[in-house]
């Protein structure tokens, strides 16, 4: 069965505290969800603001080649007639094909919020509905906060949607906005609508609050809802909305229902980052099917499975989302991850005493402060220096760091680092910014002549993290090192009672990965 997808993410999922998306924003948003072959994108409230006023000005730009563009409005006010009203104006005026108009169903809100009578109510969304149905639009009813509305007068929130229907909704969608309604509720409730209004095309909008968004939108589908609601990543107000990162691999590949053209389904992982990198969030890699943590195995007893029968611990292939399994090494690991690892690396390991003798050095070093679980060039090193024949490409032997202060300089570092290439040592000085800085500088200093290619090296990322705040600025100090060339980039870590050593130790391990091309 077909299940019409309808995002949210450019209007609902905007409401999320810390997301601000500016016009270009949007678009390649847009742009993005089109690509995925996204039923219906909601661009904003048209009235409401100059940025979405502007979205539908420029909604011309887009290539669009399947979604079609919706504006977001009220139902005309009590006491209004919708040709007069300017919500409905904006609407028109926003020139999209589709129009979604919200309306009160629960008495509360229709009685205390707007301040009217219920029949007076029951007018504006029909007569609503209707003008913008004869204005040649196509038109999808949110009744708000339905669910709680229901379970508050069924009689009377059942005639709201009775009233959207009488005015040619092509689709009433039932909305948990208050995010409260548990799976059970929404499904007989959901059930109890398809069986008052059987010919009404029925849709799901829920929050997740109760952290049921995804379920209840699921169960809805399975009560007869054919339109499903959401945002990219479940971005939204308080808690968010229900996540069609989730939402949608669910219906296809469990229920075997069709949301996406065949194909697209793949390029769901490419699209969750995609909006978190325009809304300047943080990938979350722990969500379902589209975290860098959604296959990730850890577990030593997980991935010797997983290394017998890849289906052992994952509930579904990754890459029908378009994402990948991964193996994590830590304290936790046994040899299957080494395995498993070396494999990814494409390095061969036939000794078992050798990778044995690795994770004994992997849980000493986890015991003394380092992480290897984002670090996985240091893990790559470690397999890579038990091969046989295997030379470093450089030798550390000395290094030192100083910072100083002195009068009409300021602040800055001095390092000297001695090191041996071949037969050759090498012993250069540097000043730096930081101590750090002054001896990677130092470092390259030594090694570029030598191997040129190390120009193209650039410092990604630098984390410092104290693992333990009791013994105050004697604690272990971890780094984590990002690195990258144009090409690639990568993750070493060091760690010490000392920053300058668990830099150094991350720094040396980056330049080493990078120069041994692994």
């Amino acid at each position: 069965m077909k299940i019409f997808t309808y995002d949210t993410t450019l209007r609902d999922g905007t409401q999320r505290e810390g997301i601000s998306l500016s016009c270009n924003d949007k678009l390649r948003i847009a742009q993005k969800l089109d690509d995925i072959a996204i039923d219906y994108i909601e661009g904003g409230w048209p009235g409401s603001n100059p940025k979405d006023v502007e979205f539908f000005d420029r909604m011309d730009e887009l290539d669009l080649k399947h979604a079609k563009i919706a504006s977001f409005g009220s139902t005309c006010r009590a006491g209004s007639d919708p040709k007069d009203d300017p919500n409905i104006k904006a609407l028109l005026d926003s020139n999209t094909p589709v129009c979604t108009v919200v309306g009160k169903t629960w008495t509360l809100h229709v009685t205390d919020v707007l301040q009217t009578t219920l029949e007076e109510n029951l007018r504006i969304i029909q007569e609503s509905v209707r003008y913008l149905v004869d204005q040649g639009r196509e038109v999808i009813y949110d009744a708000e906060h339905f669910f709680d509305g229901y379970k508050a007068d069924q009689l009377y929130s059942l005639k709201t949607l009775k009233a959207a229907v009488d005015g040619g909704a092509d689709v009433v969608v039932l909305c948990d906005t208050n995010g409260g309604s548990l799976p059970h509720e929404v499904s007989e409730i959901i059930a109890k609508i398809k069986n008052e209004i059987p010919d009404a095309n029925i849709g799901v909008h829920t929050h997740n609050d109760g952290e049921c968004a995804v379920a209840n939108t699921l169960v809805g589908v399975q009560s007869g809802a054919m339109h499903v609601q959401g945002t990219i990543n479940g971005y939204g107000e308080r808690c968010g909305n229900a996540n069609l990162c989730s939402i949608i691999p669910n219906l296809e590949i469990k229920f075997g229902h069709t949301c996406l053209p065949k194909g697209n389904l793949e390029q769901l992982f490419e699209l969750s980052h995609f909006v978190a990198e325009i809304a300047n969030l943080a990938p979350d890699d722990h969500i379902a099917y589209v975290g860098n943590s959604a296959f990730a195995h850890k577990g030593g007893i997980h991935v010797a499975a997983m290394r017998r029968n890849i289906h052992s611990y994952q509930h579904i292939d990754p890459e029908l989302v378009g994402n990948q399994m991964r193996t994590v090494v830590s304290e936790l690991s046994g040899r299957g991850n080494l395995f498993s690892k070396a494999d990814e690396f494409d390095i061969s390991i036939e000794n078992n005493e050798d990778l044995s003798e690795i994770l004994e050095q992997i849980k000493t070093l986890e015991s003394r402060g380092f992480s290897f679980e984002s670090a996985e060039a240091s893990i790559a090193l470690m397999l890579h220096r038990k091969k046989d024949g295997y030379e470093a490409p450089f030798e550390l032997i000395d290094f030192s760091a100083t910072v100083e202060n002195r009068e009409g300089r300021g602040v800055f570092a001095e390092a000297m680092v001695k090191i041996r290439v071949n037969d050759e040592v090498i012993h250069t000085i540097a000043e730096g910014n930081g101590p750090v800085n002054a001896l990677d500088s130092a470092l390259r200093k030594g090694l570029i002549p030598i191997y040129p290619r190390l120009e193209e090296f650039q410092l990604a990322d630098y984390k410092v993290r104290i693992i333990d705040g009791s013994n105050g600025t004697a604690s272990i100090t971890r780094v984590l090192i990002d690195t990258q060339n144009g090409h690639k980039r990568w993750s070493t870590v060091g760690a010490s009672p000392n920053i300058i050593e668990a830099s150094w130790l991350a720094l040396v391990d980056s330049m080493e990965y990078g120069l041994s091309n692994l």
